[in-house]
This record gives structure tokens, sequence and C-alpha cells, in this order.
């Protein structure tokens, strides 16, 4: 198995500093890089606040938190991220994942390995441009990292096979579950969970009933959470971008159609807990 130290992660918002959380607890050297210091400063009082929820519930004690903090380094500059394995979790758009991971291939060696934690972009696309492919995968956490269990590897064409497993290993040692994914369009999770979303829009746009019947009524059924609420708890845009996504790589598959109530959340900057307002409002 290849020897992993040190782990650096790309994008520090919501999933990016939970699984900076997860490395550090487990004991690696981790290294989190946004381009905006005023991110790193949000994520940074963020992972202060869960490691204290989880000392005042008696998980962990005073000391195993002090040292996690000091397992980090935060950092807006790309030439710190060096390291045996990277993972970014930054925007879902193509362009930037190719731009970011040609940047730090350059300046780190072949053996380091590069993953993505993006939710629907195929894996096989990322890895098209950069160098040593075979490197290339995906960690796909969910949120909120440091409390869910699964986490998806992803193989792209190219992925090589001992790649993929020894990054099984390293995430199952942090007491993760792992899952091996083929490269399809939304994986295996967000394939299957992209019609709670999709029809209880549906239901909404067709005003069968309003959302909070909705999230009731599943809810009751046995859901922790009804669709508009984990909507908001996921991010409106994040849930609407990768719906975008797997609705294209499906070729515009009528059952994946994106919601126009979603689209004008969005446009109104309603993202959900993280903005204050979604479906819910949070003010």
């Amino acid at each position: 198995m290849l020897e992993i130290q040190t782990i650096a992660i790309a994008g520090a918002g919501t999933m990016g500093s939970g699984i900076a959380q997860v490395c550090a607890s487990s004991g690696y050297q981790t290294i989190l890089f946004d381009i905006n210091a005023a991110v790193l400063d949000r994520a940074k009082i963020a992972i202060e606040k869960s490691l204290n929820f989880l000392v005042e519930k008696q998980k962990i004690t005073e000391k195993a938190k002090l040292e996690t903090l000091a397992r980090i380094k935060f950092t807006t500059q790309i030439n710190d991220l060096i390291a045996d394995l990277i993972i970014e979790a930054v925007i879902e758009r193509l362009e930037v994942k190719h731009e970011f991971f040609q940047a730090v291939a350059a300046i780190n060696n072949v053996n380091c390995l590069l993953a993505s934690n993006t939710s629907s972009i195929p894996i096989t696309q990322i890895a098209a441009k950069i160098p040593n492919p075979e490197r290339v995968l995906g960690i796909h956490f969910f949120n909120p990292a440091p409390q869910m269990k699964l986490v998806e590897i992803i193989s792209g064409v190219q992925t090589l096979s001992e790649n993929a497993k020894n990054c099984k290993l390293l995430i199952e040692g942090m007491g993760k579950t792992c899952v091996m994914a083929n490269d399809a369009p939304g994986f295996i999770v967000n394939r299957v969970a992209r019609h709670y979303y999709v029809e209880g829009l549906k239901v909404l746009e067709e005003k069968v009933s309003d959302l909070e019947t909705i999230d009731a009524l599943m809810e009751s059924s046995g859901f922790k959470m009804g669709p508009f609420k984990l909507m908001d708890l996921i991010g409106v845009d994040t849930n609407f971008s990768v719906t975008s996504s797997i609705y294209q790589l499906f070729h515009q598959d009528g059952k994946f159609r994106p919601s126009r109530i979603q689209q004008q959340k969005v446009d109104a900057g309603h993202f959900g807990r993280k903005s204050g307002k979604g479906f819910y409002s949070y003010e």
C-alpha cells in the first residue's frame, strides 16, 4: 500500500473543511487550501466549533482537539499543496478542476494521488487532461463529512485499480464505510437519490401539495429528512448543479429534468442554510 503521510484538500467550503477535519482527526498532516482568505477563516472557525462540540459530548478529549487543529495548515498559496494525496472540493466546473489538477500535478511527483470529491462530473473527463491519469480517481464524501460514514471510491477508465484499492483502505482507516463505484453519471448515491429531490419538486410544481406537507410525509415514511429540508442542508445551488449535470450526462432524459422552482431559488441566492434562506428560512 502507498504510504500516505500528508493529505491536501482544495476548497475550504462546507465539504472541504469537513474532509480536512476527518483527515486531521485521523492523524494525517493536512493542508487546507482556498484562494479566498475569508473562506479559510470561516473554515477554521467551523472546524473548531465542530471539534468543541465533540469535546462537549465527550467523544474526544481537549488534547485530541488541539492535536487535530495543530495538524491542519491553512493556506491561500497553491504552491503549498505538496502532498501524497490531494482531494479537490472546488466548484463543479470541469475546466476549473482541470486547471487545478494541472497546477498541482506540476509541483508534485508522479506518485501523488489526485482525487476529486465531485458529485457528478465523470472521473474519466477530469483525468483526460491530467498527466499520469492512472493516479486520478474520485473520493466522494457526503455532507457533513465528519458525521456521514459513506464514501464512494470512483475509478475512471484509466484509474489504476491498485490506486483505488489503496484509497479505499486509507479512507476505511478513517472510520468510513467505502463503496467502489464505476464512472457512471451520478455514480451510485446521486443516481439513486436524484428522484427523491426531482419528484418532490415536481409535486410542488404541480401544486399537488406544499413543501412542508411533502417533507412531513417523507419523514413519517421513515426518511430522516424530507427532500426540501435536505436540499437546504446540502445547498440548493449544489443540489441544482448536480441535477443539471446528471440531466446533461443522460442526454436530457426527462426523468432527470431540473426544476424551474429550484432554478428560481438559485437565481435569488436562496441557497439553503448556508445563506440563511432556501426552501425554508433560517435567518
